[in-house]
């Protein structure tokens, strides 16, 4: 018995190992060029005929290969994408002036419905099949900008949505995500295959959806960037819902210029979702948002910094890079108004006192069962359906182990009653005497915090943040910085998002260690 544990150790040992050296040996003639690369990068070497779109999708390709039994990244891979990256090629030799993302791979969250031959599940056996209308209104842009789909990313099953017991980065399509940089660590939820293949080089750029930090968190963890935008500012029709009044969607990348591009290239009206993308698009400033990727976007902006209760979440180790950070922050202009608070930040932060999980059980119900219902072909038809779908294939699912009480309560709801009513009142009023009243009362450009703690903060509001790689701690794992804002404030948090990257350039590329 001492011999077989020892060797089923070593044999753990070696994957390590291997996988370590799989992720620092070049892949192909391009591999050091193009790991780590920018869109930027990528562009130039495009327009220097020293790369091809063919030979970038072949690279992520191989990186996908080698990396992906490990991490889990990715749940599906595009089998067209080496003829799109051809016609991209094709494209490029006649285009005047090719935007930023044309020719470049990006990996969706496996809620973004795509009309090829990928799947859209959700990371569930249940929609594995399943046929959507029409490409997501976020990915119809990204092939308008001449982005090439090259797969989808994993996630929290359900987005975080099904259970309260489920693993961060698990489901059942799609394994259990790792972590990058610490593989026993949290990758963290729901985005989390999106962070994980692009902290990896798995590709280039990718895609996420919040309701509730789960592209913040998974940022932070992975020492990505993540942009969680105005409720919105981009479309979600074609995405597999929680809540239309706190889901978003947006990019996570490894910088703070290539979340840009792709915010730029997916954001703007959409008549699929009509009420909230109208609303939003008139925050689009004209130009749209690469111009305010300014190395000097620090200077004479009002940060207050919120430490309670969200500073005591990451290790201490990091609090003494986070006050150099500061110190940073003030010698490139930033005006900093330190500790201060968010009135009724305890309740905010449970979502049973709030209200928000009574909204959000409702509002997921009304809005999964619509998006089923439009599916062209489907297994499940309705939350109840899925839930049936569960038990009959517990197994697969493991519903008897990770159960499913998000769904169950959700199913129970019977629309907006007056509990939902009085919910979203709350919510309302925690916004006002929350954020918004700190924000205005101290003529704040942004707050600033460590990790992604503040994001249900910012997510009940349909306020926008950004995560860019700050610390390490003591393990290892990653720790963002987070800057949120107002509805409409992203030229703002850009501007000090990549000031601050710019100034500090703390991402480094994974370890993998076990």
């Amino acid at each position: 018995m001492e011999y077989k544990i020892q060797n089923i150790a070593m044999t753990i040992n070696c994957s390590f190992i291997l996988l370590i050296l799989l992720a620092l040996l070049p892949s192909c003639s391009h591999a050091l060029s193009i790991k780590e690369a920018t869109v930027h990068d990528i562009q130039t070497a495009f327009k220097q005929n020293k790369l091809s779109s063919r030979q970038l999708v072949e690279f992520y390709l191989e990186q996908i290969q080698q990396l992906n039994p490990v991490l889990r990244g990715v749940i599906e891979v595009n089998p067209n994408a080496l003829y799109e990256s051809d016609k991209a090629d094709r494209e490029r030799a006649t285009a005047k002036a090719p935007g930023w993302l044309h020719g470049i791979p990006i990996l969706v969250k496996d809620t973004f419905a795509t009309k090829d031959k990928l799947n859209t599940t959700a990371g569930s056996f249940a929609l594995l099949g399943s046929v959507v209308p029409r490409d997501a209104g976020v990915v119809a842009k990204l092939r308008n900008a001449g982005a090439i789909i090259l797969g989808k990313a994993s996630l929290s099953e359900w987005s975080n949505y099904r259970s309260v017991g489920a693993p961060q980065g698990w489901s059942a399509r799609g394994g259990q995500g790792k972590n990058p940089y610490v593989l026993s660590a949290t990758p963290c939820g729901s985005s989390s295959g999106s962070a994980i293949s692009v902290a990896a080089n798995m590709v280039a750029v990718s895609l996420g959806t919040q309701t509730n930090g789960s592209i913040l968190c998974p940022a932070s963890f992975n020492a990505v960037v993540g942009i969680s935008p105005t409720v919105g500012l981009t479309s979600r029709a074609g995405v597999i819902p929680v809540s239309p009044r706190q889901d978003t969607v947006g990019p996570i990348c490894r910088t703070v210029s290539d979340a840009v591009f792709v915010l730029d290239a997916i954001a703007g009206f959409d008549y699929n979702d009509p009420k909230a993308t109208r609303k939003a698009s008139k925050y689009i400033p004209p130009g749209g948002y690469a111009q305010f990727l300014k190395v000097d976007g620090l200077k004479g902006k009002r940060l207050g910094i919120i430490r309670e209760p969200f500073f005591s979440f990451v290790d201490e180790a990091v609090l003494p890079v986070f006050e150099h950070h500061f110190q940073t922050l003030r010698q490139r202009g930033a005006i900093l108004v330190d500790h201060l608070e968010i009135a009724n930040i305890e309740v905010i932060l449970n979502s049973s006192s709030s209200g928000e999980a009574t909204a959000l059980q409702a509002e997921l119900k009304l809005s999964l069962n619509a998006y089923l219902k439009d599916l062209v072909a489907s297994l499940v038809r309705s939350l109840a359906d899925v839930i049936a779908f569960n038990q009959k294939f517990s197994d697969l699912e493991r519903t008897e182990e990770l159960g499913q009480a998000f769904f169950l309560a959700a199913e129970a709801t019977n629309g907006i009653g007056d509990a939902e009513k009085k919910a979203l009142q709350n919510l309302a009023r925690l916004n006002q005497d929350g954020l918004e009243k700190v924000m205005t009362e101290n003529r704040l450009d942004a707050i600033v915090t460590a990790g992604p703690g503040v994001s249900t903060v910012l997510a009940i509001g349909g306020f926008p943040g950004i995560s860019v790689p700050a610390a390490y701690d003591s393990d290892g794992v990653p720790v963002g910085i987070c800057f949120g804002g107002l509805k409409g404030s992203e030229p703002k948090l850009i501007e000090i998002a990549y000031g601050f990257e710019q100034a500090t350039k703390i991402r480094k590329p994974p370890s993998f260690q076990p």
